[in-house]
């Protein structure tokens, strides 16, 4: 099973390091970010959940919480986060990593990687993030192979331009990021734009003389 845009995303109990976990009970009324790795003790998971946490104020700060998982177990866990902390010069370990041992919740969400499988040769979790709405709808999902660190800066972004988008009748264009130009959306129309964007539209000719590029700055 895997998990659709716009799908209210799966609830599950399960044990993490800061103890059980009702999911939907945990996300409560706030945006959250569900992201997987291979496994515990391994080289380029220790870097990603390292950057994580070292970026954990900016999520804070956007009202995400944020929940790691993977198929080793709690104690396991709990004993990797020193390897964690060293590693990258951390004094705290502020988010749960979810135990998924008989990866019930990897087959739920999708998040297995055929490709790399454990010394019994079953499947790992692939690098996957799950951006959740707070009305526990998947905003977006990222699967990532094993070989490849995730960027999470790039997370940063998304979350900024979906909490915008969510409220705001704008879309954000490519590489758009805090602050910039955007995009308004298709639906809206012309005589609509000077009550719903006091900054100003500015309508962008093109060959086609379809009205449809119209930017303005980011809205408040």
């Amino acid at each position: 099973m895997s998990v659709k845009l716009g799908e209210i995303v799966p609830n599950f109990s399960a044990d993490s390091t800061e103890g059980p976990m009702e999911f939907h009970a945990w996300l409560g009324g706030s945006w959250g970010i569900l992201f997987s790795h291979p496994a515990d003790y391994t080289p380029v998971c220790t870097t990603e959940l390292g950057r994580v946490q070292a970026l954990s104020h900016e999520f804070r700060k956007r009202g995400v919480k944020l929940a790691a998982l993977s198929c080793d177990s709690t104690e396991s866990h709990r004993g990797w986060i020193n390897d964690i902390l060293a590693y990258n010069n951390l004094t705290e370990f502020s988010y749960p990593i979810i135990a998924d041992p008989d990866r019930d919740i990897a087959t739920l969400y999708g998040m297995l990687d055929p490709d790399e499988k454990d010394a019994a040769g079953i499947p790992l979790t692939a690098r996957a993030v799950f951006i959740v709405g707070p009305d526990k709808r998947l905003k977006l999902s990222i699967l990532y192979p094993a070989t490849t660190g995730r960027n999470f800066d790039e997370i940063i972004r998304v979350i900024d331009s979906l909490q915008l988008t969510a409220t705001k009748k704008v879309a954000t264009p490519v590489d758009w990021k805090q602050g910039g130009s955007c995009m308004v959306v298709p639906s809206v129309k012309q005589e609509e734009v000077a009550g719903l964007f006091p900054k100003g539209v500015k309508v962008h000719q093109v060959p086609s003389g379809k009205v449809y590029l119209r930017t303005t700055p980011q809205p408040e």
